[in-house]
């Protein structure tokens, strides 16, 4: 790929890291990171002191559905609002890697608002221990009844939270036995929802009636627990879940199954994970950089990020633009590019809506394996719903992201026409900074051409400029990250 407008090697290597670690930024936003360098960027990152987003009684006086959060889409727009509003990008993208991994599903629980606190849950906790993560995670009501551990007794154990933390969530298949499931599943007995004596019987049919709608709590029921013997992964205790949770962390295998979903979110599109077993990490230095920085800080996801973050891998060229684009990373990165949410629309519930149309509803994952990612979010269908999302969110040059960008180029220029490779070239920068092929941006400067001088401060100018970023959101370079 060749740049079209060459900036500073530190604006072009931040931009890189906000593209991984949030959604992107405008121009304003990357020459405030700028400002404070490279590594600055990544300490304002993991500690961002401002986390304002859109408040929530501001959201809840305008949509009252999202109070109840009973429907996907409420509970995905709330979600949405804040992903596209935050100042705190990082804590978004890590509870949207967590939903991946640990993916949950609404279309079981029927109720939202479990969901969304499990999605908090993954902010607060998602860049700290792994082990803490874990025990919040098996102890979180979405998930308990997401893999029916409430059906998980003494003397007759639902192996379904046993056998997912093992093969999904923390180690991966190979890793252990058959036998290492049942003792796992027994460590977890006991380990239910407080409010699951006053639930209706058809609770055994997941419809959550009459009383769904409360806010489930986590409980543990010691008369249910089975405090007998059990050698799990060839260790012998009388175990119960934060026990197995302790051996589960310290396992080998752990910190490379983790460190590879990592890369596969924060550096390049890996394998899918069923492939794992068979074949080995693309990148295995650094699995092994990650690896080490686990164990050396106490089993921190964030520790592994920064080990990630700050070294050449991460920095090299090879990284840049390396995985497509989830539809969630699209659709949030393109509404925040165009200047996000100011108050409250309906237009979120599109945004919301557009997600599930490219293949990622929100909080509500196709199984309990997530989303494989890389090439599955390609095809013909969803690639015409990301261009056309795309497309319509920049084509408004009222709006304050593209208002922003044509104000820019305008500020460039003496009053007068600007040459189309000169505009083209502001374009891919502004928007950016973007890489593109050189044929790709032989076709832009064709386009901008044949659409005639342009005046950045005139009306007509500002439509030109827009309908060359609707065709840069259009082009392949785009749906990379």
């Amino acid at each position: 790929m060749t740049t079209a407008t060459k900036t500073g090697t530190d604006l072009d290597l931040i931009s890189h890291l906000l593209r991984r670690a949030g959604f992107g930024a405008t121009r304003d936003e990357l020459e405030e990171f700028a400002s404070l360098g490279y590594d600055g960027t990544i300490d304002r990152l993991f500690n961002p002191g401002d986390r304002d987003s859109m408040p929530t009684d501001l959201i809840r006086r305008y949509h009252p559905d999202q109070s109840i959060s009973q429907i996907a889409p409420s509970s995905g727009s709330f979600w949405m609002y804040r992903m596209v509003t935050t100042k705190a990008p990082l804590e978004e993208k890590i509870a949207l890697f967590w939903h991946r991994v640990f993916a949950t599903g609404q279309t079981k629980l029927i109720q939202g608002k479990v969901m969304l606190t499990q999605i908090e849950m993954f902010r607060k906790y998602g860049l700290g221990s792994f082990r803490e993560l874990l025990i919040q995670l098996s102890r979180d009501p979405a998930m308990i009844l997401w893999l029916d551990n409430q059906d998980n007794h003494k003397g007759a154990i639902n192996e379904n939270y046993g056998r997912e933390i093992l093969e999904l969530f923390a180690m991966g298949v190979g890793n252990y036995s058959e036998q290492d499931i049942k003792e796992c599943s027994r460590a977890f007995t006991g380990w239910t929802i407080a409010n699951m004596p006053y639930m209706s019987i058809r609770m055994r049919n997941n419809t959550l009636r009459p009383y769904g709608y409360i806010a489930w709590q986590y409980r543990y029921d010691p008369d249910d627990h089975d405090d007998g013997e059990k050698t799990f992964l060839s260790e012998t205790g009388n175990f119960n879940g934060e026990d197995v949770i302790d051996i589960i962390c310290k396992n080998p295998a752990t910190p490379r199954f983790v460190a590879r979903h990592l890369y596969h979110q924060f550096i390049a599109d890996e394998f899918p994970v069923p492939q794992w077993p068979f074949e080995e990490p693309k990148d295995p230095d650094a699995i092994q950089l990650m690896v080490d920085a686990y164990y050396a800080n106490d089993y921190s996801i964030g520790a592994m990020l920064r080990a990630v973050f700050k070294s050449n891998i991460f920095k090299s060229e090879a990284t840049r633009y390396a995985r497509i684009k989830s539809p969630v990373e699209l659709v949030v990165g393109t509404l925040r590019l165009a200047g996000g949410y100011d108050r409250p629309t309906r237009d979120v519930y599109k945004a919301t809506a557009a997600c599930g149309y490219m293949g990622q509803s929100l909080l509500a994952p196709a199984s309990v394996e997530g989303w494989m990612g890389g090439d599955d979010w390609i095809s013909t269908g969803s690639m015409v719903q990301r261009i056309n999302f795309a497309s319509d969110t920049v084509g408004d040059p009222n709006k304050k992201g593209i208002k922003s960008i044509i104000d820019r180029i305008a500020d460039r220029y003496d009053p007068g026409d600007v040459e189309p490779e000169a505009l083209v070239d502001d374009c891919l920068d502004l928007i950016g900074p973007l890489d593109v092929a050189s044929d790709t941006r032989d076709e832009l400067i064709t386009f901008a051409r044949a659409r005639g001088g342009v005046d950045p401060r005139t009306e007509d100018g500002a439509r030109k400029i827009v309908s060359i970023l609707q065709l840069i959101v259009s082009t392949r370079e785009y749906q990379l990250i």
